[in-house]
């Protein structure tokens, strides 16, 4: 039996936090689904298709990891998958709180289960927002997102 899991979330962009995750959690798995959302209410700085061809980049190393795009609800997308599992990543005590309320009624729809993996310390104050705001005003973000995704955001940001 395959063990399958997904890793979902926005990732714009991918930081190394996020890559922590998806490394550590595709040691454990068999299969790890990386699933971009497709939220067409948010501005998002990189298009869908840009953030899965960064992913798929960034997570060839991997062997065992496969990017998709999905909308709507992540159980849904998950039953479609065959994927019985989620893992979502938690910096701090405020993510968890709001990670097992929707662990919790994700599991109620559907029977999906939720797994949390602490993220490493050297990224718990890490988010993908913070970032794009620190590189729109100059700052430094080298070494919290990979080289390829460096560029493409100053890049993006210089216009």
């Amino acid at each position: 039996m395959v063990r399958r899991v997904v890793c979902p979330g926005s990732f714009d962009p991918v930081t190394n936090g996020h890559l922590d995750i998806i490394g550590r959690t595709s040691r454990l798995y068999d299969e790890v689904v990386v699933a971009v959302l497709i939220n067409i209410e948010k501005k998002s700085l990189f298009t869908v298709e840009e953030r899965i061809e960064m992913l798929q980049e960034v997570t060839k190393e991997y062997g065992n990891v496969r990017v998709e795009k999905f909308h709507g609800l992540l159980v849904d997308f998950a039953k479609q998958q065959g994927i019985p599992t989620i893992v979502k990543g938690l910096r701090a005590v405020s993510d968890f709180d709001y990670e097992l309320q929707m662990a919790q009624l994700n599991y109620r729809m559907s029977g999906v289960e939720t797994l949390f993996m602490s993220t490493n310390p050297e990224y718990s104050f890490l988010s993908s927002s913070r970032l794009k705001e620190i590189a729109r005003y100059g700052g430094d973000v080298s070494g919290l997102v990979p080289d390829l995704v460096l560029r493409l955001l100053v890049e993006r940001l210089r216009g």
